[in-house]
């Protein structure tokens, strides 16, 4: 139980890595409030394996693009579970597309949602840990994407290298208030982010081949690594990456 009665906020919640790790927060003892966007269905399933793991959940529907649903986001975290200690920052979204056609829409969505998003749900986190005065934890999801290019994703990847980043620096800046700020780089991960590109079979198997371990991620895998930065196992790390990606970077030729 390495979050046991730990309070614990998920961007993303819904699917993929943000419903992985919440799933995996309450398995390991936490409370759980979710970020979803026009998915009642899927978020509701979270809600309910949440709740048939003994633990609180509160479910706030808002497109984090919209930078006034940061602070009632975590308004209706504190509201609802008491309080806030671990902040997960996970709603991404990649539409690919070339470099030099991108429509100025698709862009706009992508550094919205991804950056903008990202940076002000964690400023509200944060306010609201700075308040309680007991210090706490935010892990954002950045990407291997933080770290190599894509022709495809010339709109994307600058949003993970800046949620790194951010990270850096909000670990200088909310260290004396006992915040520790992380990421983690996820490789290739199998979530509907990139279902539509990994449905080609040649694509699927190029990609598997050049990872070592000879898989593609789980959600799973990434949860399990947000809840060790969240817990107290990680006390001492702050502004720091975690790059799982099963070897891919590594594996040069």
């Amino acid at each position: 139980m390495l979050l046991e009665d730990k309070i614990v906020a998920v961007t993303g919640a819904s699917r993929g890595i943000g419903r992985a790790t919440a799933i995996e927060c309450a398995r390991q003892g936490a409370h759980v409030a979710l970020n979803v966007f026009k998915d009642p269905e899927a978020a509701e399933e979270v809600a309910q394996e949440i709740r048939t793991l003994g633990r609180k959940v509160v479910v706030f529907d808002g497109d984090v693009a919209d930078t006034d649903n940061a602070p009632r986001f975590i308004e209706a975290a504190v509201a609802g579970l008491g309080g806030l200690d671990v902040f997960v920052s996970n709603a991404g979204v990649c539409p690919f597309h070339g470099f030099l056609d991108m429509p100025r829409e698709t862009y706009e969505r992508t550094v919205g949602v991804n950056m903008t998003g990202a940076y002000f749900m964690v400023q509200a986190a944060a306010n609201q840990m700075v308040r309680q005065g007991r210090g706490g934890s935010v892990v954002a999801i950045s990407s291997i994407s933080a770290l190599v290019g894509g022709e495809m994703q010339t709109h994307y990847t600058p949003t993970k290298a800046g949620v790194h980043s951010l990270m850096q620096s909000c670990a200088v800046a909310l260290g004396k208030h006992g915040i520790r700020c992380n990421s983690v780089m996820p490789g290739t991960i199998a979530t509907d982010i990139n279902k539509d590109d990994l449905a080609d079979p040649d694509k699927r198997r190029y990609m598997e081949g050049r990872i070592p371990l000879g898989r593609l991620g789980a959600p799973e895998d990434i949860a399990k690594i947000v809840v060790f930065l969240a817990s107290d196992m990680a006390a001492y790390v702050t502004g720091a990456a975690v790059l799982a990606d099963g070897g891919a970077l590594a594996n040069f030729q």
